[in-house]
């Protein structure tokens, strides 16, 4: 028997339909046509039973139909989804390549915002050696105090938790510090909350440090010294961000806790003090800041000895802002006897004496004692060319002692005094770049008010080329490090 389409079962099965219903019609006539007798009854139930048997086919066909149309519908609705796959697939290729060519773009933009970026960069390195060349003199020896000197030249005295969590050997004060240490949870949340101040991200670095403020005081109370610790945090980085007011209420309360908690006479006090103080500093409050600082530096005398390097860096501070009150004597006073310390206890090679150097020489140079702010310079400068250069003879001379030989002969051929003398000189700037810098440019601005061009076209050309090898040497460490 061969296999039947599907159409020819229908076909077939609406004929079988349409003879069952004839059938059934014949018989219903037949049994209308029977007597009643003992014979016609059993004719009647045989034609009964034959109609019955037929019903049954009819039900058997019609369910057949109904059958054959859900399929029907079900082959529909399959070729239906067909078409959406096929659809769906083109749409897919189309996407992926139009992907494709929006990663190529994406590329090419990026490479040209790194370009554009390194022609800013050189482009803002080109603008700052033009305004150094154009505007030397009254960068480094302008007449007028600098808005906000205080903690510039040492920053770790203004931050008080980088100068506090590194703990304080305890033999240096074991009776005062009643034994606290702030934490390792708050060193490190201290260290993430300065590396997101760095980067520009207070979004991030204020609700970390208000939500660590809010679990201490529920777990310790307000009146702890992680509290205090967590406020000074928090007030740095609200001091960043210009919002002096509300960083000077949370240094106050600070100061208050430690005081309490800790004893007035606390390191951490004293810290507390001088963030307060280098806070009003920036303000231009300097009355105010004065006598915090000056309570910062009577605690750590008591606590560290009046010949430790933090009580130097305190006289620094101290100095500063004695300066801005045009307190020449106080700021003299201050500076020598920092720079004592630093000498005696660490040494003349260490950077903070230097530093400290300069500033007296400032000082030197605001009440127009010339010649001792000279001095300082060449000291500074001689020191930097030894620990480069070595020792100094008539073959191994320090920049300045080369300026002025050039000053000397300045109307003689040039070349009697060649430029590889002094040429590579500016690379002793590596050993404290900003504080060498600094020096050559002030020595050069004074020999220009002494009318000294030569000498001073000397020193600032050193200069010029140190600041540009530090620069070029900090983008080659930042390629590096990409």
């Amino acid at each position: 028997m061969t296999q039947m389409t599907q159409d020819e079962i229908i076909s077939n099965t609406k004929t079988v339909l349409q003879g069952l219903e004839a059938l059934r019609v014949e018989h219903a006539s037949l049994i209308s046509g029977i007597g009643e007798s003992n014979k016609d009854e059993e004719k009647t139930y045989i034609i009964k039973k034959n109609i019955d048997n037929i019903e049954l086919g009819l039900s058997e066909a019609q369910v057949m139909m109904a059958l054959s149309c859900h399929l029907q519908n079900i082959e529909a609705e399959k070729q239906k989804l067909k078409t959406q796959v096929r659809r769906l697939h083109q749409e897919n290729a189309w996407l992926r390549d139009e992907l494709a060519n929006t990663q190529q773009k994406f590329q090419a933009s990026e490479q040209l915002v790194a370009q554009l970026e390194e022609e800013k960069k050189h482009l803002e390195f080109m603008t700052s050696v033009k305004k150094y060349d154009d505007n030397q003199e009254q960068e480094d020896l302008s007449e007028k105090p600098r808005p906000d000197p205080v903690m510039e030249l040492f920053p770790d005295d203004e931050n008080e938790d980088r100068n506090n969590i590194s703990p304080t050997p305890p033999s240096q004060y074991s009776n005062q510090s009643s034994g606290y240490e702030i934490p390792a949870r708050l060193r490190t949340l201290h260290n993430l909350v300065i590396q997101y101040a760095s980067q520009g991200r207070y979004e991030v670095a204020v609700p970390l440090c208000k939500q660590a403020l809010e679990d201490l005081e529920k777990t310790s109370g307000h009146d702890h010294p992680d509290v205090a610790t967590m406020l000074n945090i928090l007030a740095l980085v609200y001091r960043d961000q210009n919002k002096y007011k509300e960083a000077a209420n949370l240094l106050n309360d600070a100061l208050s806790i430690r005081g309490k908690t800790l004893g007035e006479n606390h390191p951490a006090v004293a810290a507390t003090l001088n963030n307060l103080a280098v806070l009003y500093g920036k303000r231009g409050k300097y009355k105010d800041a004065e006598p915090l600082c000056k309570r910062a530096l009577e605690i750590r005398e008591k606590v560290l000895g009046k010949d430790h390097p933090d009580v130097a860096k305190q006289l620094n501070n101290l100095a500063l802002l004695c300066q801005n009150q045009g307190k020449y004597d106080e700021v003299e006073k201050y500076y020598q006897r920092a720079l004592e310390i630093y000498e005696s206890k660490l040494g003349p090679d260490d950077p903070n004496v230097a530093k400290t150097k300069n500033n007296l020489a400032s000082c030197y140079l605001k009440q127009g004692k010339y010649a001792e702010a000279e001095i300082l310079y060449k000291q500074v400068l001689t020191r930097a060319h030894e620990k480069e250069f070595g020792a100094i003879d008539s073959k191994n001379k320090p920049i300045w002692q080369v300026a002025e030989e050039r000053e000397e002969h300045k109307y003689d051929n040039r070349e009697n005094t060649p430029y590889g003398e002094y040429g590579g000189w500016h690379k002793a700037a590596k050993v404290d770049s900003p504080t060498v810098t600094t020096t050559l440019k002030n020595l050069g601005a004074l020999y220009r008010r002494q009318g000294m061009f030569e000498a001073a076209e000397t020193l600032e050309d050193c200069a010029l080329r140190s600041k540009k090898e530090a620069l070029d040497m900090a983008k080659q460490n930042k390629k590096m490090h990409k």
